[in-house]
């Protein structure tokens, strides 16, 4: 990979790499945008098959991190951040504090927080080391903030549904969960509380059988793929790019609506092929934007009914793109235009407050 052609192409700022020799801690930082803000952003902590997977992964998410930010109406920019493991390795205090000292020389440009495989812990192990994060329980603050992903998603699955003319009534309802980790759990639980009926699959064993016994999940049966699941809405509740050109020519739904993020593996393939076979796509950044709100808004000093009313927010905010998807190539277009208007706005109103004054 180009990486000065990547950054160009996608106009990221800044991208920093680091090694603690100590602790065997190889990270990226990539700092999308700041235009509206400081941004905040989870720290993905994963098994990359080599350092090529890594960087497109802190790419693209970061990219969509500034789209989710802008999106919901929030003042801040978009970043995200990599931690390069070998697979099993159990994270330690001593390297998430290493990662914490690299956070840190952002000077408050970048926010961490939770992503896969970072926890409340990890957080406020980071947090020991430097201001600049979000998340945790002791050291820093805001928590888990899964849940609120979720409540953000079942928001945005009601406008799905009110949008492509069915009546906002789970009950009777078919979702099938491709994820049952923390946001597809908590997804599949308020899905279930609200009637619907929901079949999961995790590469985890463990979470299925508590779903199972849980929640009353229907696990998918062995050899059986999700993507081709016959259901009302597919939630995609893991890591991104499994909306393929494998995946959605077998799609069996009508609306896809999930909590991962980049879940169109190539955007403008993939997206339009949707839109072709007449499946409504509910846009990643736009509906799983819960966490982020919640997280950012208690950075910025919202208080709680200001935070609930902005996760309420995300089902109008997913009704208007739908909208406007309707003469756009595919729903995921019309969101990035949608995020884009704002931070453009953003970029003048800057502009215009560093102007002069008239005599």
């Amino acid at each position: 990979m180009k990486l000065f052609d990547a950054m160009n192409q996608h106009g990221h700022e800044r991208v920093a790499f680091h090694v603690d020799p100590a602790t065997g801690l190889r990270a990226i930082i990539a700092l999308h945008s700041s235009v509206l803000g400081n941004a905040l952003g989870g720290t993905r902590r994963w098994a990359y098959a080599d350092e090529s997977e890594a960087i497109r992964d802190v790419l693209r998410l970061s990219e969509g991190m500034t789209y989710k930010s802008a999106a919901a109406d929030l003042p801040m920019g978009g970043a995200k951040s990599v931690i390069m493991i070998e697979k099993g390795k159990v994270p330690t205090e001593a390297e998430a504090r290493a990662m914490g000292r690299f956070v840190d020389t952002f000077g408050g440009k970048y926010i961490a927080a939770e992503d896969v495989g970072v926890n409340t812990q990890y957080c406020d192990w980071m947090a020991q080391e430097t201001n600049h994060v979000m998340g945790g329980e002791t050291v820093s603050s805001g928590g888990d903030p899964s849940p609120f992903t979720s409540q953000g998603c079942f928001n945005a699955m009601k406008a799905c549904l009110a949008h492509a003319g069915r009546t906002v009534e789970f009950s009777g309802l078919k979702v099938a969960v491709q994820g049952l980790g923390a946001t597809g759990y908590r997804l599949a639980k308020i899905l279930r509380e609200h009637g619907a009926t929901v079949v999961g699959t995790d590469v985890n064993p463990a979470a299925v059988e508590r779903a199972v016994k849980e929640l009353g999940v229907v696990a998918l049966e062995p050899g059986k793929d999700i993507f081709a699941q016959e259901c009302d809405v597919l939630a995609p509740c893991a890591l991104g790019a499994v909306l393929n050109h494998d995946t959605v020519k077998h799609l069996r739904c009508a609306i896809i609506c999930g909590t991962a993020n980049n879940q169109l593996h190539v955007p403008d393939v993939d997206g339009p092929s949707l839109k072709q076979r007449g499946i409504l796509y509910g846009p990643d950044f736009i509906v799983n934007a819960g966490g982020v709100i919640r997280l950012a808004g208690l950075y910025l000093g919202m208080t709680e009914a200001a935070l609930d009313k902005k996760i309420e927010q995300i089902e109008h905010t997913t009704a208007a793109v739908l909208k406007e998807g309707k003469n756009d190539p595919s729903e995921h277009v019309a969101a990035v235009n949608y995020a884009k208007r704002r931070i453009e706005a953003g970029r003048k109103a800057k502009a215009e407050s560093k102007q002069p004054a008239m005599a």
